[in-house]
């Protein structure tokens, strides 16, 4: 078992680089929102993501399986994993600063405890598991205010849909456990993306329109690099920093990646954050560490 509490030295830049890639997709997307429709923006992050993976799968000679069983789950991670969730953090940003959504998107990793413990019976639901859901739910409550007492407009509705992304997130994780643990990582990648293109493909004509190519460069780089840096090199050391590190220490890039987009947001788009969305962070980043169980064994000390 991989001891929590080290990280090579391999694996720490991995996970900063992974941070990068997932912070600047909050970034990323902000720039393209300015000419494509939000369900769009995700139909192209998954789309231009194909080609890169299936290269990987190609030349690592990975056999794509045909089983109608394998593609349904493919099916079902590509909408609970890509296609629920970009569209809402999306949509999202239409509403709400980039480094806000991804500090609300920070707590993937404590409702993915929650629902683990639901339903995964490795995976009990411990009591700092609910402490650190607590914790998390109080930065949700920090940076949403007591404005959402007397009503939603749109701004409490665009947190709403990144908060259930999050939890989209964190039942993708329950459902690749239980259905795609037997295949190899790229083949899940790939096959959830598919699947999620497949999903997006029809769906985005009647919400959205045809998509228009006639777009700035700025934005086809963003798209692309949204595509290509933050969700095909992204899922690539995703599963690296997995095999290097383990789940416990992959859990730390949730950390890393609200500063990240927080900083590009302000640095080149001149985004200004609320003084309830730090708080919320830090309750937030204090419910995940809380979840991981680490702190607390600092705490207790040795023995």
């Amino acid at each position: 078992m991989t001891n929590p509490a080290h990280i090579s030295r391999a694996a720490a830049l991995m996970l900063a680089g992974l941070a990068t890639v997932w912070g600047g997709s909050f970034f990323f997307a902000e720039i393209a929102l300015r000419e494509v429709p939000p369900l769009t923006v995700t139909l192209h992050r998954v789309l231009w993501a194909l080609p890169v993976l299936f290269v990987i799968v190609r030349r690592k000679g990975l056999s794509v399986p045909r089983a109608p069983r394998v593609w349904g789950a493919w099916l079902v991670m590509g909408a609970l994993n890509n296609a629920i969730p970009f569209s809402l953090i999306f949509w999202g940003q239409t509403q709400i600063e980039s480094g806000l959504a991804a500090i609300l998107n920070g707590t993937t990793a404590v409702f993915g405890a929650v629902v683990a413990g639901l339903f995964l019976a490795d995976e009990p639901l411990l009591p700092r598991k609910l402490a650190g859901a607590g914790l998390g739910l109080a930065g949700v409550a920090a940076i949403m205010g007591r404005d959402l007492l007397g009503g939603l407009d749109l701004t409490d509705l665009a947190q709403l849909a990144v908060l259930g992304a999050a939890l989209s997130y964190a039942f993708a994780g329950v459902w690749a456990r239980l259905k795609l643990a037997g295949q190899p990582a790229e083949l899940n990648a790939l096959g959830m993306l598919t699947g999620s293109a497949v999903l997006m493909a029809p769906l985005v004509p009647v919400v959205d329109g045809l998509p228009s190519l006639a777009l700035s460069g700025r934005v086809w780089a963003a798209l692309l690099a949204l595509s290509t840096l933050s969700t095909a090199l992204a899922y690539l050391l995703y599963f690296g920093i997995l095999a290097r590190a383990g789940a416990a220490n992959l859990l730390l890039v949730t950390l890393i990646i609200p500063p990240v987009a927080v900083a590009l947001g302000a640095g080149i788009l001149g985004e200004r954050l609320a003084p309830g969305a730090i708080w919320g962070f830090l309750f937030i980043a204090l419910g995940l560490l809380v979840t991981d169980g680490r702190i607390l064994a600092l705490v207790r000390g040795p023995g």
